[in-house]
């Protein structure tokens, strides 16, 4: 591969990132269709023809960038469903952990979750794909005796994507709250409620 139009001195692999991190931000805060590439490559200070060493068009790489996204927000959903034998009083601190993660990686791929969770065409896809494996992972743990078997795991799920959807906009992109006080918060509501303890 030619290292003409790379910056001196910079691999073939940290150019590629460096462009899709600016592209990430391009299109998360101008839009797809206000997007230029030859904005991206000016901002990475490299040239029109490196960028198509890595990517055959803008298209190719907000496709990239969605499902990246989706990806590593499918991996997390995987990874937090409660496995067997985990006592009822870890419960909270297990479930906190795997919304935290959640949280957290949008909170460290800011851009790319705006991209793939707000604004592209493919958002709602993955929210409906993320209501169905947490729908998943819900009944696994009505099975292992986690959760009351009566209740519909079809809407909870959709309660769940919603909530993390609103709080992710007013209150992790805001920076009013750290990705595990948020999951914190959330899991408590959940699994405690609102109601005041009365006799």
């Amino acid at each position: 591969m030619s290292t003409r139009g790379r910056k001196k001195g910079a691999s073939g692999e940290q150019s590629r990132a460096l462009l899709l991190t600016i592209a990430a931000e391009e299109f998360a805060h101008k839009g797809y269709y206000e997007t230029k590439i030859s904005t991206i490559v000016q901002r990475a200070g490299l040239t029109q023809p490196t960028f198509y060493l890595y990517s055959k068009s803008k298209e190719a790489v907000f496709q990239e960038l969605i499902d990246s996204f989706s990806k590593g927000l499918s991996d997390l959903t995987i990874e937090s469903r409660l496995e067997t034998g985990i006592h009822v009083n870890s419960l909270p601190i297990r479930i906190t952990k795997g919304l935290t993660g959640i949280f957290t990686f949008f909170s460290e791929n800011q851009n790319l979750t705006r991209i793939g969770f707000f604004h592209s065409s493919e958002a709602e896809e993955i929210k409906k794909q993320l209501a169905l494996q947490i729908r998943e992972n819900l009944i696994s743990e009505v099975d292992n005796g986690y959760f009351r078997p009566e209740m519909d795991m079809c809407l909870i799920a959709e309660i769940i994507v919603g909530t993390i959807e609103r709080l992710t906009l007013t209150v992790l992109f805001t920076g009013i709250k750290e990705p595990k006080d948020i999951a914190s918060e959330v899991v408590h509501l959940f699994l405690n409620g609102t109601l005041s303890k009365r006799e």
